[in-house]
């Protein structure tokens, strides 16, 4: 009985979003983007006023949010059963100007991330634009 050759070929990657926009590197450069916009930007000031003055958990949570969303490792989603955005930020009073902030910040964040796909950014940019634009209480 003969052993089996190795191979040298990587391994195949699903085709998803999050592997498809360049994976763990892109979300975190898209987080720690936006953020930083958040934190410098006077236009965010509601926003970030919002928030915790330490933001590296948000970080943190936003990457791991954005890759299982995206069809990347639900690592996110298994830690919080049951938590959607929606119901993460349902103690909040997000009104349209903060949504749109956020969304603001995040569309920035995302076409400063260089990503080649420009469609699939796009995309991505407008879903999650929806989303925050969602969460609105007039």
């Amino acid at each position: 009985m003969s052993a089996a050759a190795p191979t040298t070929e990587a391994p195949v990657q699903p085709n998803t979003p999050f592997y498809r926009l360049g994976g763990t590197p892109v979300m975190t450069a898209i987080v720690e983007r936006f953020y930083d916009l958040m934190e410098q930007d006077p236009a965010y000031a509601e926003l970030r006023a919002m928030h915790a003055p330490d933001l590296s958990m948000m970080r943190k949570s936003l990457v791991g949010f954005l890759t299982g969303w995206a069809g990347g490792p639900r690592d996110w989603f298994d830690a919080n059963p049951g938590k959607c955005m929606m119901s993460a930020h349902k103690p909040f009073v997000i009104t349209p100007a903060v949504a749109g902030q956020w969304a603001d910040a995040m569309q920035r964040a995302i076409a400063d991330a260089g990503i080649a796909d420009a469609e699939l950014s796009k995309a991505m940019a407008g879903v999650l634009t929806d989303m925050a634009k969602g969460m609105a209480r007039a």
